[in-house]
């Protein structure tokens, strides 16, 4: 049965996200897959999470398994407004957290509130597909900004803005940034904050791979600067914790909470109760801050191993970023390459990667450059995979 005309207008133009579809082929026998964005499995603290569930389930089941807050837990929304204040220096008494469902549904929730239809939304060229899937689910009008070394171009960001009267968001992952691994300087930051009040327009300040530093100096969120309420700040423990608990945050100026709040209550009436009430145990008797050290030191020992064997392998032709946290590394090949169809050959030798079109506003057009991640292969795997890229490459550059 063909209900090709039963489908909402708004999902017509938005295709599945690239990651997952290769995901599917990723995960047949053999396949070398750089191409994900998982944390590393064996950075799960599992058993410290199975002693908060069986504690919890003994000591307060009728809690964990009934309706909740839309909120969120009150106990962890109290851990995590500490933890923003304390650690990202982010004022709360004039923020509002939140709880959801991971951080795909705190851009969801943001696009619900704020965009209309038309409205437009600008991100960094290149972004994350989930977000920018988001955005085409709702209408939007996607406006990219290139990405320079030191994070989005502040010139073209502004002439945009000037240019364009519909905007209503700027989409930006400052901190290792995905798909390309690069962090926005502070002077960019404080530049972006000036020309989102200038123009008054929200940043949605995406931070699920901060933490992940493994070299080079902290840089100030750009939510612990904002003083007008101009920024909505996205927290994750998914990368930090565990993913498959499906936790996250929203913090954002009180005057945004009621909107936010009905916009939840439509979708999921609120997060997972008892994941939420396992993150808030964590918290209590253990500490987030050493496990993140240990993740940290996992993620630097597989990045430079990574850069090391791409170093030696790969042509000159090629460049990439190095990057001094998260999983992600970005490589940029001469113009004529489609690393969409590059991905078909490499595919077939057992090696899999992110075409860099998966990230563009224009996801018609060719691209390339590439996305490879380092958290979840050893380091023999991650060798053979970049040698084999490498071969590839060399093959296609002469």
């Amino acid at each position: 049965m063909d209900f090709s005309n039963l489908i909402a207008d708004r999902m017509l133009e938005v295709k599945a996200s690239a990651v997952r579809e290769i995901f599917k082929v990723a995960s047949q026998p053999g396949v070398i897959t750089l191409a994900g964005g998982n944390p590393a499995p064996e950075s799960f603290p599992a058993e410290e999470i199975k002693e908060a569930a069986m504690a919890i389930l003994t000591q307060q089941p009728s809690v964990a398994l009934q309706y909740n807050l839309s909120e969120g837990y009150p106990r962890l929304r109290e851990q995590l407004a500490n933890r923003m204040e304390k650690k990202f220096g982010i004022d709360m008494s004039k923020n509002e957290l939140i709880v959801v469902s991971g951080s795909q549904q705190g851009a969801d929730l943001t696009t619900k509130a704020l965009v209309n239809e038309g409205d437009g939304v600008i991100c960094e060229e290149p972004s994350f597909i989930g977000c920018l899937n988001t955005f085409r689910t709702y209408k939007a009008k996607l406006y990219g900004v290139r990405m320079n070394d030191d994070g989005m171009d502040m010139e073209m960001l502004e002439e945009t803005l000037k240019n364009n009267k519909n905007i209503k968001l700027i989409y930006t992952i400052p901190t290792f940034q995905n798909p390309s691994g690069k962090t926005t300087s502070l002077a960019v930051r404080k530049k972006m904050l000036e020309l989102a009040v200038k123009y008054n327009v929200i940043i949605y300040e995406d931070n699920p791979y901060g933490e992940l530093r493994f070299s080079g100096e902290e840089v100030p969120t750009i939510k612990s600067m904002d003083t007008t309420g101009h920024v909505i700040y996205a927290g994750s423990f998914s990368k930090v914790f565990s993913p498959g608990l499906r936790l996250a945050y929203l913090v954002f100026d009180k005057g945004i909470m009621e909107k936010i709040v009905v916009g939840k209550q439509a979708t999921d009436v609120h997060t997972n109760v008892f994941s939420q009430m396992i993150a808030s145990y964590y918290l209590e008797h253990y500490d987030l801050d050493a496990q993140i050290e240990k993740i940290r030191l996992l993620y630097k020992h597989r990045g430079e191993w990574m850069l090391t064997c791409m170093d030696k392998y790969f042509p000159k032709a090629a460049s990439w970023t190095r990057p001094e946290g998260g999983i992600f590394i970005w490589v940029t090949l001469p113009e004529g390459i489609d690393t969409q169809k590059l991905l078909s050959e490499a595919i077939e030798k057992k090696v899999a990667f992110v075409p860099g079109v998966a990230f563009m506003t224009d996801i018609n057009q060719p691209t390339s450059a590439l996305r490879l991640n380092f958290s979840t292969m050893p380091d023999d795997k991650i060798e053979e995979g970049i040698r084999i890229l490498g071969e590839l490459l060399a093959e296609k550059l002469g």
